[in-house]
This record gives structure tokens, C-alpha cells and sequence, in this order.
């Protein structure tokens, strides 16, 4: 139902009916959700209940144009489910910018060249590698008395791991098979069920991160107080519009942050306990979640056969030691997450849909490798390039690369590439000026005693 207060200004050249960009911002709430894409205004407020990609990405950029986060993340089929939307007005002030025209220009030509749907052969590769990967791991378990194969075959299982949570990621962008409903299903198998980290908490978090990228207060993936935090700006207590509670900084997060440069690595090792605490969360949350039932029966079927695996071990030492070499292996991939976006360029509040591309190159970070180490990295090291082509295969990342720096540069805009190691350095030196910047302010009046020792030997 269309806005009494909307002031309709009508064009006599087209006769089309327009609203001002003030007018659309005000529709940018739960019950009242208005978009723009093209030019176009769609009222979104009931799909948005029914959204494959959650309300989370709808609520975040409502209010104002999204055209370019929609091309980023709908194929070109959607376009004919906007028509039952539209709202019969255009934006007034509706332009498009020049790094946003060459972006579309890029994507349409992608899409022209079949790349969205060519996925190459590296998913039936990688199912291959994960089962060979899965099986040597559970021979070593059951098949051998010796402690040092098992152990071997934790560090096989944490492999295993890694590689399933990048074929989960393409199944979450329907990247990995022909079909929706069958990504759904590989994301729940390879998701709930293999590594115990529900598909669709992933959705929920990865979605609002694409979407926020950077964004202290609204991208979910830089939100790890009391433990970490990548800016000072996260020193203020922000509130988490994504989880829709306060980020405290209390003592207790400015004595951990203060010390997160030396946490950091142990801290990615066991982050995978924090993964599947929030999958369970979530699970049993009240929150409208698609498939809640396969989700729940997946990631029971995860705590039914790994703690069988592990029981199936001589003794508790070495069961702990397999659960710990498996976790510490995971947690390579965990620090290359972090690589992506701990040291890039952050900000605070909502993302807005005119600076889509600036604001992907500023927030994320490309890890630099040879080819043969495309398999390792699950394609994610082309950090900048999935961000602006969410959909876009794996397996055409690196070939893309060249032209996305050159429309970088076109453009003036970053497009930041570092080794692994420089990374990690670079990770570590942001790290390491907010630690220090939360040591500062312990130098007020003393909060508690304790706290005041640590400052004082630390």
C-alpha cells in the first residue's frame, strides 16, 4: 500500500511518477521495506519474509538504489520477479556513476560469455580429494595402533575440513551444482552434516557480510569482542545491528584485546568451538530459519559419527590430541579469512548501495599465490574478485583477476594483494596498534585491581 505522505512528482515529459530519494529513505524498516533498482521503486516488505538470501541483506540496504548489489548477487532470471513489486514510481535523483556503469558493463558481459554457469570440473575434483581425504582419516583411526598416525589422520581430517567448507561456500552461492535445490542439498550434507557448522547459519552471517562488508556495526564477521577487535573504533561499545545487542567493551574485552596480537594464532586454532555454538544457537533460536528441520537432523548426524570416530581412539590423551590437530589445521583457513579483512579498511554504519564497488575494494584484501595453490585457498584469495561476483565459479576467479585491477586503477581505487606471509604480518601490525590503543586507556583511574597487575607485568 503506497505512503499517503509520498509527495508524487510527475514528470511532463513521461508521465512517470516519481518519489525523492528522501521520500524512499524513509521506507527502510521491518514493515515497511522499499528498494530502488534501476531507477525502479519495489516494495519488498512481504518478499521479504520469503527471500532465498534472508531479510538481513533487504533491511541493510533498504531505503535507497541497489541496483549494483543486485546484480552482484541474482541471476538474470530474477529480473522478471520484480514486476509484481514495483510500485508504479521511479526515483527522482536516479543516476549511475562511472565506476558503477563499468562494473555492470562488466558483469553483463560475464554473464553474456556463459561464466556464471560454466563451473569447470574442480567440484568433482574436490568431492574426490575430500572422500579420498575422509577415508585415509578414519583407516588411520581404526586401522593402526601407532599415536602418531593417529594424529595424522586428525591433521587428514582438518584437510578434509577446509576443503568441504569451500565446496559449502560455493554450494551457499549456488555456485557448486545446475541447480537450487541441489546446492541446497550439498550445503546441508557437506555443511551440517560433515563438519557440524549448519548452511544455514552460514547464509545468515555471510550474506549480511557480503553485503556490509567492513562495516564495524553491521557486518558480523568483524564482530569478535571481547576476544578481538580490529579497530578502535570498536572501543566506543558500538551496537551490532546484525545481532541487535551492544559490542560491551568492559575490562574484560580491553585486557583480552590488549594482548590479541599474541592470542591470535592459538585464538583461530579453537575458533571452530565457536562455530558450532553458534550453529547450535541459532538452531534453537526463535528466528525464522529455512530448513530448520534438515539443518537440525544434518548436524545431529555431525554429533553422531565424529564423536564415534573419536571414541573408536585407545584413550582420552590421544582423543583430545586427534579433536586438537584436527582443529589446529581448521584454523589455517580461519587465518586466512581474517587475512581477507582484519587489515582492510573499515567503517562504521550501514552500507549504502551508490559506492557498492569502493566499498568492496577498501574492505577486502587478496592473498597472492601460484596456481597450483588455487586448490588450497578454495579460490578465496581472489578476496576482491568474489566480492564483486559473488556468483561467479571458483575456477574463473584468476582469469578475471587482471581485469578487475585494471578497473581499479581506471578508477583509483585500491586493489590490495599480499603473499600469505605479508598478510599475516600485516594482520598482526592492525592487531597489534589496537592492542596497544586499549593499553592506553588503562592508563585513567584503575577500573579494577586486577587488570591494573596485568597492565603493569604485561
Amino acid at each position: 500500500m503506497v505512503s499517503p505522505s509520498i509527495q508524487v512528482l510527475n514528470s511532463m515529459a513521461d508521465g512517470k511518477k516519481y518519489i525523492t530519494s528522501e521520500e524512499l529513505k524513509k521506507h527502510n524498516k521491518l514493515g515497511d521495506l522499499w528498494i530502488s533498482i534501476q531507477g525502479k521503486v519495489y516494495n519488498v516488505t512481504e518478499w521479504a519474509k520469503e527471500h532465498p538470501g534472508g531479510d538481513i541483506p533487504l533491511l541493510n540496504l533498504a531505503g535507497q538504489d541497489v541496483t549494483d548489489a543486485f546484480i552482484a548477487f541474482h541471476p538474470g532470471t530474477a529480473w522478471k520477479h520484480l514486476d509484481k513489486l514495483f510500485t508504479g514510481y521511479h526515483l527522482k535523483e536516479y543516476q549511475v556513476s562511472e565506476v558503477s556503469r563499468d562494473y555492470r558493463k562488466l558483469a553483463s558481459e560475464f554473464a553474456k560469455a556463459g561464466m556464471f554457469e560454466k563451473k569447470g570440473h574442480g567440484v568433482i575434483y574436490s568431492l574426490c580429494f575430500v572422500s579420498l581425504l575422509l577415508s585415509a582419516c578414519v583407516y588411520g583411526v581404526l586401522c593402526s595402533d601407532s599415536f602418531w598416525v593417529h594424529m595424522a589422520a586428525g591433521a587428514v581430517l582438518g584437510l578434509a575440513w577446509m576443503q568441504i567448507a569451500y565446496l559449502g561456500h560455493d554450494a551457499g552461492h549456488y555456485q557448486m551444482m545446475a541447480t537450487r535445490g541441489w546446492n541446497k542439498f550439498a550445503g546441508i550434507f557437506i555443511g551440517n552434516c560433515i563438519t557440524g557448522i549448519s548452511i544455514a547459519w552460514w547464509k545468515w552471517t555471510h550474506n549480511a557480510h557480503h553485503i556490509a562488508c567492513n562495516s564495524l556495526d553491521y557486518d558480523p564477521d568483524l564482530q569478535h569482542l571481547p576476544m578481538l577487535a580490529v579497530s578502535s573504533k570498536l572501543f566506543n561499545s558500538l551496537t551490532s545491528v546484525f545481532y541487535g545487542r551492544q559490542l560491551t567493551f568492559d575490562p574484560l574485552a580491553r585486557f583480552f584485546v590488549s594482548y590479541q596480537h599474541y592470542s591470535y594464532y592459538p585464538i583461530m586454532c579453537v575458533a571452530r568451538v565457536n562455530l558450532y555454538l553458534q550453529t547450535i544457537l541459532l538452531l534453537i533460536s526463535k528466528r525464522r530459519i529455512p530448513d530448520r528441520g534438515l539443518n537440525i537432523l544434518g548436524t545431529l548426524i555431525f554429533w553422531t559419527w565424529f564423536p564415534l570416530l573419536v571414541s573408536c581412539l585407545p584413550n582420552w590423551p590421544e582423543r583430545v590430541a586427534f579433536v586438537l590437530v584436527s582443529f589446529c589445521v581448521t584454523g589455517i583457513q580461519h587465518v586466512q579469512f581474517t587475512l581477507n579483512h582484519f587489515a582492510a579498511n573499515v567503517y562504521v554504519g550501514p552500507p549504502k548501495g551508490n559506492d557498492w564497488f569502493e566499498k568492496q575494494t577498501a574492505g577486502t584484501i587478496d592473498i597472492s599465490c601460484s596456481s597450483w595453490m588455487d586448490w588450497f585457498f578454495g579460490g578465496l584469495q581472489f578476496q576482491l574478485e568474489h566480492h564483486l561476483f559473488p556468483r561467479l565459479p571458483r575456477c574463473h576467479l584468476r582469469s578475471i583477476s587482471p581485469i578487475v585491477q585494471d578497473l581499479c586503477k581506471k578508477h583509483n581505487l585500491p586493489y590490495t594483494s599480499l603473499s600469505f606471509y605479508d598478510a599475516n604480518v600485516t594482520t598482526l601490525k592492525t592487531l597489534r596498534t589496537a592492542a596497544l590503543q586499549a593499553r592506553d586507556l588503562s592508563n585513567g583511574p584503575p577500573q579494577n585491581l586486577l587488570w591494573e597487575a596485568f597492565n603493569t607485568h604485561g
